[in-house]
C-alpha cells in the first residue's frame, strides 16, 4: 500500500491516482454556507469564524508563571502550513470551525461594575473547546455514490489542562481522513489520528502533523470502508447490535475487559436506531436489511451529538467496531457478542 497520494492543484483527482507536483502552491477556498448545511458536529456547540476567535477571544494563561497557552488559531495556522508542507499544490477550504463551553470575564477595569452597567469593552471570554476541519475538496473517492473528501482537522480542550500550575505540555488532537459529504460525517481510522499531541511550542504541532499526513493511507481506509458494504446485516442481527450495546454498558468490569471497546452511549444509540428507519440516505432495506456501510453512517451521523473532547475518539471507535462487526460476519469470533 502506499500512503497518501498527492494531487496536482486546479483539478478533482480519485484518492487512487498520482500525480507529480506542479506548483509549489497552497490556496484557501471560502466556506459556501449555502452549498452544504450539515455539520460535522453539532451537539452543544456553535460555529464561529476565524476572526471571532482570533481578534475578540481572549487567550488562557497559565496561573502559576503567567505564560500563555497555544491559542485556538495558532493550532489552526500551524495545522494549515502542514497541509501546506505535505500537500503544497492543492486549494484546500477555509476551516470550520465549532466551539462550545463559553468561558465569560471581565477586564479589570469592569470589576466593581453592575451586570447592567457592563460594556462590550469591559467583557472578555474564551472557549474551552474548540474543533475545526480543513476539507481538501481536489482529493476525494466514492463509496456507493457518496463522495469522499480528504479532510484534515484537530480538536483542543483547555479543560484537559491544568491551567493553574506552571506552563507544561499542552495537548492536542489532529486528524487526517475523509468527509462523507452527503451528510458530512467524519470517517477517521487508527492511522490518521493522533490521539494526544505534546507540545510547548506549534513547531512541535507542526513537526507531529507533518509526520501523520505523511504516514496516512488514504487507500487503506478507502478499502477499509468500500468493503463495509459487501456485508449485510437482517433486521434480527441490526435490532441484536442495537440491544447488544445497550447491555454492554451495564456489563460487569471483567466481562467488559473481554469483549472489543465500544464507546456510544444510550443518546447515540437512540439515534442510531431513529435513523435506521427515517435516514434518507442510510435507512433500511424494504426487507428490513442494512448493509454495514449505512450502518456506519449511522455511527457516525449520531457522534455528531457528542461533545468536542470525545468526538474524535467515537469517530475511531465507529470505524474500528463496524470493522469488527463486518469480522464477526465471517466467522471471527472477537465481535460475535454483539450480533449474536
Amino acid at each position: 500500500m502506499e500512503a497518501l497520494q498527492i494531487m496536482p492543484r486546479q483539478a478533482n483527482y480519485p484518492l487512487s491516482r498520482s500525480y507529480a507536483d506542479d506548483a509549489q502552491v497552497i490556496e484557501m477556498l471560502p466556506k459556501v454556507h449555502s452549498k452544504n448545511p450539515l455539520q460535522f458536529i453539532e451537539a452543544n456547540t456553535k460555529e464561529v469564524d476565524y476572526y471571532h476567535i482570533k481578534n475578540e477571544c481572549v487567550i488562557p494563561v497559565f496561573s502559576k508563571d503567567n505564560e500563555v497557552t497555544i491559542s485556538h488559531t495558532n493550532f489552526i495556522e500551524t495545522v494549515q502550513e502542514a497541509i501546506s508542507r505535505v500537500l503544497p499544490n492543492v486549494y484546500i477550504n477555509a476551516p470550520d470551525i465549532r466551539v462550545s463551553h463559553l468561558i465569560k470575564g471581565r477586564t479589570p477595569e469592569a470589576l466593581h461594575k453592575k451586570v447592567e452597567e457592563l460594556q462590550d469593552k469591559d467583557r472578555t471570554l474564551y472557549y474551552e473547546r474548540m474543533a475545526f476541519v480543513i476539507e481538501i475538496p481536489s482529493i476525494y473517492d466514492t463509496i456507493e455514490g457518496n463522495r469522499l473528501n480528504l479532510t484534515v482537522g484537530g480538536v483542543r480542550a483547555y479543560n484537559h489542562e491544568n491551567l493553574f500550575s506552571r506552563k507544561t505540555f499542552e495537548k492536542f488532537k489532529i486528524f487526517i481522513g475523509i468527509k462523507n459529504m452527503v451528510c458530512c460525517n467524519m470517517c477517521i481510522s487508527t492511522n490518521g489520528y493522533k490521539t494526544e499531541l505534546r507540545a510547548v511550542d506549534c513547531q512541535q504541532i507542526l513537526i507531529q502533523s507533518i509526520e501523520l499526513f505523511q504516514k496516512y493511507n488514504a487507500m487503506e481506509q478507502l478499502q477499509l470502508l468500500s468493503g463495509l458494504g459487501n456485508y449485510r446485516l437482517t433486521e434480527h442481527q441490526f435490532a441484536q447490535l442495537v440491544g447488544k450495546t445497550r447491555l454492554y454498558q451495564c456489563l460487569p468490569p471483567n466481562q467488559k475487559r473481554e469483549l472489543p471497546v465500544m464507546e456510544f452511549g444510550d443518546g447515540q444509540l437512540n439515534i442510531i436506531a431513529r435513523n435506521y428507519y427515517h435516514d434518507k440516505s442510510f435507512c433500511r432495506n424494504s426487507d428490513g436489511s442494512i448493509n454495514l456501510w449505512r450502518v456506519y453512517n449511522l455511527f457516525t451521523e449520531a457522534n455528531k451529538n457528542s461533545y468536542i473532547d470525545t468526538f474524535l475518539d467515537r469517530s475511531v471507535n465507529a470505524t474500528d467496531f463496524l470493522n469488527g462487526i463486518s469480522c464477526a460476519l465471517q466467522g471471527n469470533p472477537d465481535y460475535q457478542w454483539f450480533i449474536n
